[in-house]
């Protein structure tokens, strides 16, 4: 599934994690679930009171069947685009440019849950999931609406772990005067000011180092900060 970015009317951009077809797989079996647990409580109750009408029968039952019935549509409204089963799995019904979804989009989105779902046992949503890319079954394509993703995908620039040569030797002990918090800013701020190459940012944080650290070098602002994450891994990894 691919992930893609939207634009925002401030200029901002915001990347979105599109849910995986496995996860909503798995929030809707958690869905059935909880609709079939629903069922067995309420025969039991029924059971225990002793009321089964002879009568009318099936209006009984339709009544008995319309919370089911109006079962996504009631928590995707009312609980931002979550149901039970979404909000267990951490995922979330969206607006493709990132803002929560109107009624009227919930609505369309139920609606063709009937032709996505219903009617063709779930067939038809997957492969739209599949060939579309943006986590959007029919009733997406037609609401403007996809699935996400809430889980961060955690990768190694969100750490303080940086990968060293073997033969790696550190160029300034000074960095043991910075603590973890410390390097987390930094890198953060400067793999975000290398990305939009903003060089004021980092002349900032080079001049925040060299007034904590006192470290006298000749190094440009952007080799000395490369340096100085390198060597507090390599002085944090012999500890």
């Amino acid at each position: 599934m691919d992930n893609f970015n939207i634009e925002t009317a401030q200029n901002v951009t915001i990347q979105q994690n599109v849910a995986s077809l496995s996860t909503r797989i798995g929030a809707f079996l958690l869905d059935m679930f909880i609709i079939a647990g629903y069922y067995i409580v309420m025969l039991l109750i029924i059971n225990a009171l002793g009321f089964m009408p002879t009568e009318s029968i099936y209006v009984f039952y339709t009544l008995l069947s319309l919370p089911v019935f109006f079962y996504s549509l009631f928590f995707e409204t009312l609980f931002n685009g979550q149901t039970p089963g979404k909000y267990i799995c951490k995922i979330r019904v969206t607006k493709l440019d990132g803002s929560k979804p109107t009624f009227s989009s919930f609505l369309i989105r139920w609606v063709l849950r009937i032709i996505d779902i219903t009617i063709a046992s779930g067939s038809v949503a997957l492969l739209t999931i599949l060939l579309n890319g943006k986590g959007q079954r029919l009733g997406d394509l037609a609401a403007g609406t996809t699935v996400i993703s809430e889980r961060k995908n955690i990768s190694i620039n969100d750490t303080l772990i940086m990968e060293l040569p073997d033969e790696y030797k550190p160029t300034f002990p000074q960095v043991t005067m910075l603590s973890d918090n410390d390097i987390q800013t930094i890198k953060e701020l400067y793999l975000k000011a290398k990305r939009n190459g903003n060089h004021k940012t980092i002349v900032k944080i080079h001049q925040k180092i060299l007034e904590i650290t006192d470290i006298n070098s000749e190094l440009k602002p952007i080799e000395l900060i490369d340096v100085v994450l390198k060597d507090y891994n390599y002085f944090t990894q012999q500890m």
